[in-house]
Order: structure tokens, then C-alpha cells, then sequence
């Protein structure tokens, strides 16, 4: 499934200098793209996620679930599906919904 969010350009940045952000972007490989990063600068929710490609809108995440590698890779699949980015119904990616901070216009 990685290779199909690879081969699309879509990007799931976890932050590792979130508590638990390493875990989470362990939990990641072979469900979606994973990069890392030192630190997004939301560190009094931990831990964020970004998630960008070209041409398509870019989303922030904070307070993500480390044990809920799935609601990501639900989300995975909706922005993979959407040629702009734009997700309207996030209902299947459970509770990482409720993390949004922001969502970017592409």
C-alpha cells in the first residue's frame, strides 16, 4: 500500500521530537509514505503529523494517537483518492478528525 501513496507524492510527516512521534512513525512503515522531522513547533500537543503532496491542499495534526496507526492510513486513502487534497467526509479516518488543526490550500 506504501508504494501507492509514494508513487502519488502524498507525505505523512511525523514529528520525532514529539514524545511517542519515533513509535508512531515506525507504526507507519508499509501503511503510508513516512518521512520524519525534528520538531513542527506544536509541541504542547503532541504528537503532529503533516501530510502534503504537490497540487493537493496540506493538513496539520496534533494530539495524534500513537496506538492508532489505522485512523491514519484511513485518512491515507481518502487524500489518496482526492485529486485535490480536499477530504469532505473524514468520518473513516476514526478519530484523527478530531486532531485537525488546519487543512492548506494547495
Amino acid at each position: 500500500m506504501a508504494d501507492t501513496f509514494t508513487e502519488k507524492g502524498d507525505r505523512f510527516i511525523v514529528c520525532t521530537g514529539c514524545s511517542g512521534g519515533a513509535d508512531l512513525a515506525k507504526a507507519l512503515i508499509g501503511r503510508v509514505a513516512v518521512e520524519t522531522t525534528d520538531c513542527m513547533n506544536v509541541c504542547d500537543k503532541p504528537i503532529s503529523l503533516a501530510v502534503r503532496a504537490t497540487g493537493k491542499a496540506a493538513y496539520l495534526f496534533t494530539g495524534v494517537d500513537p496506538d492508532a496507526p489505522e485512523d491514519i492510513e484511513a485518512f491515507a486513502k481518502l487524500y489518496a483518492a482526492s485529486p485535490d487534497g480536499q477530504i469532505m467526509d473524514a468520518r473513516p479516518a476514526g478519530n484523527l478528525r478530531f486532531c485537525l488543526v488546519g487543512r492548506i490550500p494547495a
